[in-house]
């Protein structure tokens, strides 16, 4: 999940190949109530919160963990942004309430188990299996802070304003001098004027400068420790009592750093993702849900991007993209396969292989194998080149299965795109 003007400059890409790398830019993502309570072992401010599950555990949290609060903050917890100003699919608007205590657990029923949309989820929406109930804090002045990877300096980058809100792209939009940025030089770490500056760039009003800084320096260290991508606090506030929180924070892990943050990645919510990519990642295949009506099976991803790219010059639109590798087994090709015919958009199936080290014979023969495990309805065209394309070739053709050859990648483009359309 990727928010703010970050989000809106990705968004930009108009290819299919653009549509991937934005889907690529995804990692690890967990929810507000997690995030908050790794931020507080590193000694960054948080409201006090509890995330239930049930309405039955609901009156025992309000007792224990709100005992002196007229009024609690009641938060859906999903995967997106843009909480607020969803609605459920059952007609509650907002995901995001402020109640008195007596109303939460009418409230929290209304949520659990339902569907919120959001201008981040998409119209199908996703799953509230849990509400996070906060101490609502008394703010004073709201900010925008966040810490991400910059191509451009090849290290982290602080991006902070001195106002926050859910419309910070618009902010940056309309005045782009309000954004500080203060890139970290990655071997040295953050250092006291880096802090500072970040500091005297969100114009504290109440809060002390030093306390803020060591705050600013807590977040940087979970960045860098915890191996994120992104970590975003919206807002980050001054409350009454003149202390600096971070009053809501979306947080995204490296995936390439599961095998050392395995406590981490333990939290992922499987529930928020796309079924299909769940899938794909148990069979280590590497596949995004994009929402075209060919389904594209390709070895390597330059290949596959191109592949997306060619249906799309030829008036088609890639339902995926999914590169099987360079090795892929015989049942990896069955589970591709699987993964592609479980969407029902798909009309039409295209394999793309370049025969390397996967040799063409072994991936005829699990695409015929996996066509007849699957019962496939759609019809399927198929380009092999490389290494034994002649013996892949044969095993096709004798396969006794209604399989379209293509000698080429435009041919193979242009038959997927007539047999969907068909």
């Amino acid at each position: 999940m990727v928010r703010g003007s970050l989000k809106n400059l990705i968004s930009k890409s108009l290819s299919s190949a653009g549509k991937w790398q934005q889907q690529q830019l995804r990692r690890l993502n967990i929810h507000e109530y997690q995030g908050a309570e790794l931020m507080s072992k590193y000694g960054v401010n948080v409201p006090k919160g509890v995330a239930v599950s049930s309405v039955a555990e609901i009156q025992k949290a309000i007792k224990e963990t709100f005992p002196a609060h007229d009024e609690v903050v009641v938060k859906s917890q999903i995967l997106a942004g843009g909480r607020g100003l969803g609605t459920f699919k059952n007609g509650l608007k907002g995901g995001v309430h402020i109640v008195k205590a007596d109303q939460v657990e009418d409230l929290a029923g209304k949520m659990l188990g339902q569907i919120l949309v959001t201008k981040q989820t998409g119209a199908q929406g996703k799953p509230v299996n849990k509400v996070y109930l906060c101490e609502k804090l008394s703010l004073t002045n709201e900010m925008y802070f966040a810490i991400m990877l910059d191509r451009q300096t090849a290290g982290p980058l602080i991006v902070a304003c001195s106002k926050g809100g859910t419309s910070i792209e618009d902010l940056a939009e309309k005045f782009p001098d309000m954004i500080i940025k203060v890139p970290i030089n990655v071997f040295k770490g953050i250092t006291d004027a880096d802090a500072e500056k970040v500091v005297d760039g969100l114009a504290l009003k109440s809060v002390d400068k030093q306390s803020a800084i060591e705050q600013v320096k807590n977040l940087y260290k979970i960045f860098c420790e915890c191996d994120c991508t992104m970590l975003e606090i919206n807002p980050l506030a001054e409350t009454s009592d003149s202390k600096l929180v971070a009053a809501d924070a979306k947080l995204n892990f490296d995936d390439n750093a599961a095998f050392r943050q395995k406590e981490i990645f333990a939290l992922r919510d499987t529930s928020q993702e796309d079924p299909r990519e769940v899938a794909a990642a148990k069979a280590d295949l590497n596949y995004i849900g994009l929402d075209g009506e060919i389904g594209c099976m390709v070895n390597g991803a330059g290949l596959a991007m191109a592949t997306m790219d060619i249906i799309k010059l030829h008036g088609g639109t890639p339902a995926n993209f999914l590169d099987v590798g360079g090795s892929a087994s015989e049942n990896q090709v069955v589970e591709a396969f699987k993964i592609l015919t479980s969407d029902e958009r798909v009309k039409a199936i295209m394999v793309n292989i370049f025969g390397g080290i996967m040799k063409c014979d072994v991936i005829a023969s699990g695409i015929v194998n996996a066509a007849k495990q699957v019962s496939l309805k759609v019809p399927l065209v198929v380009r092999l080149e490389g290494t034994n394309v002649d013996q892949g070739k044969r095993i096709l053709k004798e396969s006794g299965m209604t399989i379209i050859t293509a000698e080429d990648l435009d041919d193979a483009a242009e038959k997927a795109v007539k047999a969907a359309s068909s």
